[in-house]
């Protein structure tokens, strides 16, 4: 049976700015990155974590939009924080843009939803348990 997850995909129109915003905004670290036949495999990660994202260039795909009153959604990158309030004043000091002023409480815990270059959305979650 499957027994892990390794990769999730966000497309991308520019992977070196891409990697700039994932890097330096959210501080994600840098993993694989080489040419393939396909292209350009170019993945980050956070600190630790098994699970890699994929930065692939496909400009077509790149940050489709959710409409703003689906702006409950969550993005298709959900990362977690022990500190969301403490860490989205940082990643705010570092130019990653937000959709609201600031993290929200929710009954599971704090949210607040970052957009890429390219219109990616990412959730930014704190669990209410603090884990």
């Amino acid at each position: 049976m499957l027994t892990n997850v390794l990769y999730v995909t966000v497309y991308v129109t520019d992977q070196d700015r891409a990697l700039k915003f994932y890097t330096e905004g959210l501080g994600l670290e840098k993993h694989a990155d080489y040419s393939g036949p396909d292209g350009r495999f170019l993945t980050v990660k956070t600190p630790g974590s098994p699970i890699e994202i994929i930065l692939w260039s496909h400009e077509s795909s790149a940050g489709q939009p959710v409409a703003a009153e689906d702006v409950a959604a969550p993005g298709p990158i959900i990362l977690e924080s022990k500190d969301l309030r403490r860490d989205f004043e940082i990643l705010r000091e570092r130019g990653v843009t937000f959709r609201e002023e600031a993290p929200v409480d929710y009954p599971f815990g704090v949210r607040i939803e970052a957009v890429d270059p390219d219109g990616n959305r990412i959730s930014l979650r704190q669990q209410r348990n603090g884990r």
